[in-house]
């Protein structure tokens, strides 16, 4: 009689609330869980197709001492580099660099980040043939090619040689060159700012450059279009300091 009544009346009422309970279960879990929110599934594709890019994090110039050498890299990844004296492709067909890398004093950097805003709004930015330079360079370079037309004498020292003259031109934010008069390091008057003979979109291009420049505190030389030193510079001493190489 005892088996009976647990086959016809108590299990019946167990699994109904069982059922009871696993019915609650799933709407639960339906309002914990909103059908606009994307599967797991949806969640690890996502963050396989679209990984999060990280933003580099930059030095700031806020407690640097204006004269104190800095790696402009660790400032801003918004420039181009062409750094030829690490390289064969100048004009004194030799390396003289170990490595190429871009160092200036600090309130060279600070004009130069400037300037550099100024250009983004034309569709450009900067790119560097040549930063500051050692003293020993100035010496190695003055052996290969011993005359001040081309070369500063390195006992008087170059503004390069004190870390307040850069060698530019512009490129497009995509870092597609912009035309210029002439290759860095043109020794003719294809190179000279009143050299007019050109087309207009050189000399527009060469204008701007100028222009921008002068605006955030450097001058020109008049023989080379690429050349730019920070007012005051020629103030500074000297250096011979050399950066390390990777």
């Amino acid at each position: 009689m005892k088996k009976i009544l647990y086959y016809v009346v108590i299990l019946p009422i167990l699994f109904c609330s069982l059922m009871v309970v696993l019915s609650c279960k799933t709407e639960t879990s339906k309002k914990e869980i909103p059908k606009e929110n994307p599967s797991l599934q949806e969640v690890v594709l996502d963050s396989i197709m679209e990984p999060k890019v990280e933003k580099p994090v930059f030095k700031s110039l806020e407690n640097v001492a204006d004269t104190t050498f800095v790696r402009l890299a660790d400032y801003s990844d918004g420039f181009a580099y062409d750094l030829r004296y690490a390289t064969k492709n100048n004009f004194l067909k030799e390396k003289v660099y170990e490595c190429g890398e871009c160092y200036t004093r600090a309130k060279t950097v600070k004009a130069l980040l400037k300037a550099n805003e100024e250009f983004k709004k034309h569709g450009v930015k900067i790119k560097f043939y040549d930063c500051y330079r050692p003293n020993s360079v100035q010496y190695k370079m003055w052996k290969i090619v011993p005359n001040p037309q081309y070369v500063a004498n390195p006992v008087k020292g170059s503004i390069h040689n004190k870390g307040g003259a850069v060698d530019i031109t512009l490129v497009t934010l995509d870092g597609n060159e912009v035309k210029m008069p002439s290759d860095f390091d043109f020794f003719g008057k294809l190179a000279y700012h009143d050299n007019f003979d050109l087309p207009q979109e050189i000399l527009d291009n060469r204008k701007l450059l100028k222009e921008t420049m002068e605006k955030y505190g450097f001058w020109s030389t008049r023989t080379e279009w690429w050349h730019y030193n920070l007012q005051g510079a020629s103030h500074d001493p000297i250096a011979n300091f050399k950066w390390d190489c990777d």
